[in-house]
Order: structure tokens, then C-alpha cells, then sequence
């Protein structure tokens, strides 16, 4: 299918390994041009050079306030617009409540959710004025339900909230918000890859217990959803948040 996204321009946070790399690599193939945000420069131009050099890279924190408004800068600069945005980098930290300190919390909300918040408003600001865009916030089933640590599964459920929040401001410009939340991916860079190794009987166990579908997602799985939501296919979903998790996910809605 052709999802009429070539020669859109298209910024990823946390682009460099794993779902980002996965979602890089399929709005490539599609012909967007393609730009991505990771901490790691060597990693990003390793990144860049498996993907025939198509795409372009931007070593930047994005906990940083100032480097976020530096990345947005740096990448209209580049493309002139931006027609995608896919807020992307994330991680979990802490452990349970009780024992996680309170600067752990800070933390999760500033990769998870606020560098979102952030790079959302400065990309609505230039999708306005072109009266198109689509922003997908990367969250996870464990914002919508019970499950993982509570500083992830915290800042995944405010990310989901905001899309529906910024959805409903966002569509009267032509601009549409969605999320797409994972259930367990496995690739290479990943906690469950690593876990996998460790205890292969306990995961294996883990996969048939608790993934209906019987194995672990795919980035690709990933990606192909998020290529979709950003194409004009999807022109009127707004402010969904769609599980791609193979069953996994406890809900019934």
C-alpha cells in the first residue's frame, strides 16, 4: 500500500536502536525523509549508515529543555517543515513506590513525557501554519493498565492522557494527535532480549502465560502501525490510543 508519505519530512526521538530505529527504517522505505534524535552520536551514524545514509541525525538529550528547542530548530533548518513527529524515547527506571526516590520520578516523567509535551507544542506551532500534521506518542499498554515500574507506567498514562488532550486543540488546525502503546517487543537493544538470555525457561514461560498471540511483537509491528496513523489513511483517527500488543493487554476497550 502506498501510504503517500514520500517526501514528508518526519522527526523521531530516540531514532537510534530499537522501536525508533524499527519506525526510521519503515518511513524511509516509504520515501519520507527522514530525521532521528538519540543521546549517542556514534550510535545515530551507525544508525544513519544502515540505512543507506537516507536519513539525517541530531545528537541531542532530550530531557533538555534547551536542546529540545535546539533539535526543532535544527531540523526546520534542515527541512523547512515538519510534517511528522513521533515522540519516541523513553525508558523505565526505579522500582516499586516505596523504594524508588523521588528524583527517579523526576526523571521518568522528563525522558517519558514532558520532552513529549515539549516537542509536541513546538511542532504544532510550524503544523499549523501548513494546516497539516500528525504527532504519535510512543506509550506503552502499561499506561493504560496496572503493570511494569511504577515511574514508567506513570508517565506512559500522562503521555496518553495528553494526546487525547492535545488531540482535541490540535485537529481544528488539520493536525492530528494519536499514541500507539506496545505490549512486549523484542529486539536486539532491549530489557527483554536481555532477559530472554538470562532465563530463557522463565521468559518462554512469561510469552505463553501472558501474550495470547504466543511470541513477542516485532518493531516492524510497531512501525507499520505508526506509518499508518501518520499517513492521510488514517485521516479520522484522532486522539486514539491504539494497543499493537498481540492480545497482551488486560482491557476490553
Amino acid at each position: 500500500m502506498d501510504l503517500q508519505l514520500k517526501g514528508k519530512n518526519v522527526l523521531i526521538t530516540g531514532g537510534s536502536k530499537g522501536i525508533g530505529k524499527g519506525i526510521a527504517e519503515v518511513f524511509a522505505a516509504e520515501g519520507a525523509n527522514v530525521g532521528i534524535a538519540a543521546r549517542n552520536e556514534d550510535t545515530l551514524k551507525q544508525t544513519k549508515e544502515e540505512l543507506g545514509g537516507k536519513v539525517s541525525i541530531y545528537p541531542v538529550d532530550i530531557t533538555d529543555e534547551t536542546e529540545r528547542k535546539h533539535l526543532m530548530k535544527s531540523f526546520l533548518y534542515d527541512h523547512s517543515t515538519i510534517d511528522v513527529l513521533v515522540n519516541n524515547a523513553g525508558g523505565s527506571n526505579g522500582s516499586t513506590v516505596v523504594e524508588t526516590d523521588m528524583n527517579l520520578f523526576h526523571e521518568a516523567l522528563e525522558l517519558n513525557y514532558f520532552s513529549a509535551v515539549h516537542l509536541s507544542k513546538l511542532a504544532v506551532d510550524n503544523m499549523k501554519e501548513a494546516g497539516s500534521g500528525s504527532i504519535i506518542n510512543i506509550t506503552s499498554i502499561f499506561g493504560r493498565e496496572s503493570g511494569g515500574r511504577a515511574t514508567y507506567n506513570n508517565a506512559k498514562a500522562a503521555l496518553i492522557s495528553f494526546t487525547k488532550s492535545l488531540a482535541d486543540e490540535a485537529i481544528s488546525y488539520g493536525v492530528r494527535v494519536n499514541s500507539v502503546a506496545p505490549g512486549s517487543i523484542l529486539h536486539e537493544t532491549g530489557n527483554w532480549k536481555k532477559r530472554l538470555e538470562e532465563n530463557p525457561e522463565k521468559i518462554n514461560a512469561f510469552v505463553q502465560n501472558e501474550i495470547p498471540a504466543g511470541r513477542f511483537g516485532t518493531v516492524e509491528e510497531v512501525a507499520n502501525v505508526v506509518t499508518f496513523l501518520a499517513s492521510e489513511k488514517a485521516s479520522w483517527i484522532v486522539g486514539v490510543s491504539l494497543n499493537v500488543d498481540g492480545g497482551q493487554s488486560r482491557m476490553n476497550f
